[in-house]
C-alpha cells in the first residue's frame, strides 16, 4: 500500500490525478488531497504520505515552502512536482529538496504513471532496506549479550583471553586499552557485609535479567554486562586512561548509589555494588576481585576499591607492570621474553638503588623462587625439598651486580623453559610408550581406545598428540607397522598367506589382501613372487 497526497488548488487537476492513479494502480494506493499550502502541511503531518504530488503555485504558502515544512517532519516522503511554469529557479530549489520528478503542466498521463512507478520503486527499496536494518538490529540484540557474556567469562576464568581479546574488542567495538570491573550483588536483604538468600534471589533476578541489563547499560554507558552467576553480575566498563581522578570516582560512586535504588524499585530485590580500580585489559580480572573484596570490607551499599586498603600499594614509579610481565611470560613458557623482562627489571633496580645491594639480592631471590613456584604449579618441574639449598649462599657470595644479573636472568629463563619443555617432554614420553605398545601388540585386535587407555589419557587428546608427533593418524600408523611386518614375513619365511594374515593382526585373509594392495600397490602373492 502506498499513501499518496495530492496538492493542487484546481479541483479538475485533483480529479484527473485521482482517476489516473485509481485506474492504473487500483487498491494499491490510498489517496488524500489538499488545495492550499497550509492545509497540505497539516494533512502531511497526520497522513504521513509516501508520495506527494505537489503544485508549486498554491494559495497562501507556495509548494516549495510547503515541501520544506513537510521534509522536516517526514524525510522519507518522495516529492513529484507539477507546475505550469518551467522556471529554472523553481526547478533548482526542487532539486535541492530531493524532488524525484519535475513535470510541467498540462500533465501527460504517461509521464504521471512513469513518475509514480519510479517513486514506488524507490519506496520499495527504502522499505526493504529499513526492514533489513531492523532485522540486523534485532539479531544483534540477541547476539550481543552472548558475545558480552563470553568476554566476561574469559575475563573471570582466563580462558584463552590473550588469543580472544582482539576478537572481542572488534566485535563489541571496544577501542579503550583499560577498564574497571563492577560487581553487582543481589539478595533479599543486606546483613552487615553480605546479602541474605543468595540462591533464592539469583533465581528471582533471572526473570528481571533484561530489565537489569538495560538499567546497567543506561547507567554505565558502553559497559559490557555478563549473565547472572549465582547472585552476582559482572560488568566491565572500558576506560580511556590508566587511572581514575578523584572527582570522577566520587561521581561514579554516587551514580552507583542511584543504580542500587533504581534496581531495587524495578525488581523488589536488594542490591550492592562493588567497583574495582582501573586496569589494563589483560589484568582486568584483578579489578573484579577488588570489587568483591571492597564489598567484604564495608557494610555500605556501594564500595570502591580505591577507598579501601584491600590490595598492596607500591612506591611511586615501581615497575609493577614489568613485574607482572615477567611472571606472565614464565607461566606461558615464553623463555626469551621472560629473560628480557627480567633483565629490564634488574636494570631498573640497579639504576634506582645503586647502593641497595642487599635489597637487590633479596628481590632477585624472591623473583626466582616465585618463578619456580609457577613452574612447579604448571607441572614443569618436579619439587625436591633440598633442590634450592645453595640459592641463598650463591646470591650472597656473588661479587658484583653483573654476576648476580646473569644468575637472576638465567634462573628466570630456566623456569620458563621448564614450563615450555615439560609439556613437550610429557607428550614425547607418552608417544614413546604408545609406540612400544603398538610394536608389541600389532598382531592383536588393538584399537585407539586400547592404546590411549595404556598411556592413561583420553582417546581424543591421544589422537591429537599422536598425529602431531608422528605425522600420521593412529590407524595409518598401525596399518603401516602391520604392512612392514607382513612384507618382512612374505620375503623371509615360508608361512602361508593365512598364517601371515593372522600374525600381523588381520582375521580375514581377503581383507588383509585388499589392505595390502591398497597400501603396497600389489597383492601379497605378487609381492612374494617379485
Amino acid at each position: 500500500m502506498y499513501k499518496i497526497m495530492l496538492a493542487d488548488d484546481e479541483g479538475i487537476v485533483i480529479d484527473s490525478l485521482k482517476f489516473i492513479i485509481e485506474k492504473e494502480f487500483g487498491g494499491e494506493c490510498q489517496i488524500k488531497y489538499a488545495k492550499t499550502g497550509r492545509s497540505v502541511i497539516e494533512l502531511a503531518e497526520n497522513f504521513r504520505p509516501d508520495i506527494a504530488i505537489m503544485d508549486i503555485q498554491m494559495p497562501g504558502i507556495n509548494g516549495i515552502e510547503a515541501m520544506k515544512e513537510i521534509r522536516e517532519n517526514n524525510r522519507h516522503v518522495v516529492f513529484i512536482v507539477m507546475s505550469a511554469y518551467d522556471k529554472f529557479d523553481y526547478a533548482k530549489e526542487a532539486i535541492r529538496l530531493g524532488v524525484l520528478e519535475y513535470i510541467t503542466k498540462p500533465m501527460e498521463k504517461h509521464k504521471i504513471i512513469a513518475a509514480l512507478k519510479k517513486a514506488m520503486s524507490q519506496i520499495d527499496r527504502e522499505r526493504e532496506k529499513r526492514s533489513n536494518d531492523l532485522l540486523v538490529r534485532e539479531k544483534l540484540e540477541n547476539v550481543v549479550p552472548i558475545i558480552e557474556s563470553g568476554l566476561i567469562y574469559d575475563i573471570l576464568l582466563q580462558e584463552h583471553f590473550t588469543e580472544d581479546i582482539d576478537n572481542y574488542r572488534t566485535l563489541l567495538g571496544i577501542e579503550q586499552n583499560y577498564a574497571y570491573m563492577i560487581a553487582v550483588v543481589c539478595g533479599d536483604t543486606q546483613e552487615g557485609n553480605h546479602m541474605t538468600n543468595a540462591v533464592g534471589s539469583s533465581v528471582r533476578i533471572q526473570s528481571h535479567s533484561q530489565e537489569v541489563r538495560e538499567a546497567l547499560k543506561e547507567g554505565f554507558p558502553g559497559c559490557i554486562v555478563g549473565t547472572v552467576m549465582a547472585n552476582k553480575i559482572a560488568v566491565m566498563v572500558p576506560y580511556l586512561g590508566n587511572r581514575m581522578e578523584y572527582n570522577e570516582r566520587i561521581a561514579l560512586i554516587e551514580k552507583s548509589r542511584e543504580m542500587v535504588r533504581s534496581l531495587r524499585r524495578k525488581t523488589d530485590t536488594s542490591f550492592r555494588i562493588g567497583i574495582g580500580s582501573v586496569k589494563g585489559l589483560r589484568e582486568v580480572r584483578e579489578s573484579y576481585q577488588e570489587a568483591l573484596d571492597a564489598l567484604v570490607k564495608t557494610t555500605g551499599s556501594v564500595a570502591h576499591a580505591d577507598d579501601l586498603p584491600i590490595r598492596c600499594e607500591y612506591e611511586e614509579n615501581y615497575p609493577i607492570n614489568l613485574e607482572k610481565e615477567i611472571f606472565m611470560r614464565v607461566e606461558n613458557g615464553e623463555v626469551n621474553r621472560a629473560m628480557g623482562a627480567a633483565g629490564d627489571f634488574f636494570h631498573w633496580m640497579v639504576d634506582k638503588y645503586p647502593d641497595g645491594v642487599m635489597d637487590i639480592r633479596l628481590k632477585a631471590l624472591e623473583f626466582v623462587l616465585w618463578a619456580e613456584h609457577l613452574a612447579y604449579e604448571s607441572g614443569g618441574m618436579v619439587y625436591e625439598f633440598s633442590a634450592r639449598k645453595d640459592y641463598l649462599p650463591a646470591v650472597m657470595n656473588m661479587g658484583d651486580m653483573q654476576e648476580l644479573e646473569h644468575w637472576f636472568v638465567m634462573k628466570i629463563g630456566e623456569a620458563s623453559q621448564n614450563v615450555l619443555g615439560k609439556g613437550a617432554e610429557k607428550s614425547s614420553s607418552l608417544i614413546g610408550t604408545a609406540k612400544e605398545y603398538i610394536q608389541a601388540n600389532y598382531s592383536k585386535d588393538i584399537s585407539l581406545d586400547d592404546v590411549s587407555r595404556r598411556v592413561n589419557i583420553s582417546p581424543y587428546y591421544f589422537s591429537k598428540i599422536f598425529k602431531e608427533d608422528t605425522g600420521e593418524g593412529f590407524v595409518e600408523y598401525l596399518t603401516r607397522i602391520r604392512m612392514e611386518k607382513a612384507k618382512e614375513l612374505l620375503t623371509t619365511t615360508e608361512y602361508s598367506m593365512k598364517e601371515i594374515c593372522s600374525m600381523v593382526g588381520y582375521a580375514d585373509p581377503n581383507y588383509f589382501s585388499r589392505s595390502f594392495k591398497k597400501n603396497v600397490g600389489v597383492t601379497p602373492t605378487e609381492y612374494k613372487r617379485e
